[in-house]
């Protein structure tokens, strides 16, 4: 990251079972990059444990968080738990010259992007009704009134595709993921972000 620039914040979103955490995955494995880890009110999966994509809080802590103003963005999802992106992970990112991750729902990524309109929001598709509810029937873990209410609420976040600055369709994990690490590097390279490397580097020329 340019020295004194603040810290590129890259939202993604998109519905369960559209493949969005391996791809931040991706993202993550370039260098200079962070993880906003979330809060939820939820109780952690068996094969879930805290502080790798969660921290797992109660209601009341959730509560006095959101009072406190500690989150940057919260929802709540399905009308249950609820989900916070804690503001200290911009911080972080801020001191440690890195740029920022988050992998939040489509009501956390508009809050996010009233507060940080340069943030750049990538919203990750499926190729189908049909596919996203074979892979969310692949996991085995939600009943049939569940995968109804993830397929209902799948529909309603695509609909908010256009508040967002770019779409990858994941059809195909090897494309989607270069897609997706090229938007992250083509962001790094803008002009206006480099502007004060360049002026350094024409003086040497005498400019």
């Amino acid at each position: 990251m340019p020295a004194n620039a603040e810290p590129l914040v890259f939202i993604v979103s998109g519905p369960s079972g559209s493949g969005k955490s391996t791809l931040v995955q991706s993202v993550l494995a370039l260098p200079g990059t962070l993880l906003s880890i979330s809060c939820t009110t939820r109780p952690p999966r068996q094969t879930e444990s805290g502080g790798k994509w969660y921290n797992f809080v109660s209601e009341a802590e959730f509560e006095r968080m959101k009072q406190a103003g500690e989150f940057l963005e919260f929802a709540q999802v399905f009308g249950k738990h609820w989900y916070a992106t804690p503001r200290r992970w911009l911080d972080e990112a801020r001191s440690s010259g890195k740029n920022l991750v988050l992998e939040i729902d489509v009501q956390g990524a508009m809050q996010v992007k009233q507060k940080l309109p340069a943030a750049i929001a990538i919203f990750i598709v499926p190729p189908s009704r049909a596919e996203l509810e074979k892979r969310i029937r692949s996991r085995g873990q939600d009943s049939e009134d569940e995968i109804a209410r993830r397929l209902e609420r799948a529909r309603q976040e695509l609909e908010q595709y256009t508040g967002y600055d770019y779409v990858v369709i994941n059809d195909d994990r090897e494309r989607a993921t270069k897609e997706v690490q090229g938007i992250v590097l083509a962001a790094r390279c803008g002009v206006k972000r480099n502007q004060d490397r360049v002026k350094d580097i024409l003086k040497s020329f005498g400019g």
